[in-house]
């Protein structure tokens, strides 16, 4: 009987999450994606000012400004569900909706990217930091030219 209860409970929750996660306004994830890239931006900023040689370059607040980027990207993806191209004022491009494998891949690389970014910046190499930095600007930047509108 016991079994029987664990795996009807564990079905409930399930339904409820996917009913949940299917119920999130098109305001709330627009709200919810920019959010993320602010945080982003936030902490990639800082980078881009050592890496371009505008502030010293300081490789440990480097490598902690590396390490938020890499917790934040992969969220990311959950602020682009299904119906979620309107609904307030966003730069998203409706592209995203359409090609929604090719944007994954590149919210992947982004991922990949990001972690190769903190995993490098806790070696405190500084050439290879910024090296990394660039692979890592990279990813946004094929992310934004295709999927981002800037006007």
């Amino acid at each position: 009987m016991r079994p029987l209860v664990l795996s009807i409970s564990v079905v409930a929750l399930l339904a409820v999450a996917v009913i949940a996660s299917a119920a999130v306004k098109p305001e709330t994830a627009i709200h919810y994606r920019q959010s993320v890239y602010t945080m982003i931006g936030w902490n990639f900023s800082p980078l881009a000012q050592m890496v371009k040689g505008k502030v010293p370059f300081d490789t440990a607040e480097f490598s902690r400004h590396a390490e938020r980027i890499a917790f934040l990207a992969p969220q990311l993806l959950e602020g682009f569900p299904s119906g979620s191209a309107t609904g307030a004022k966003t730069e998203a491009k409706a592209d995203i909706w359409n090609n929604m494998d090719d944007f994954k891949s590149k919210m992947d690389d982004l991922v990949k990217q990001s972690k190769l970014l903190a995993d490098v910046a806790k070696g405190g190499d500084e050439a290879k930091m910024k090296g990394q930095f660039k692979q890592t600007a990279g990813a946004c930047k094929a992310c934004h030219d295709k999927y981002r509108d800037e006007e």
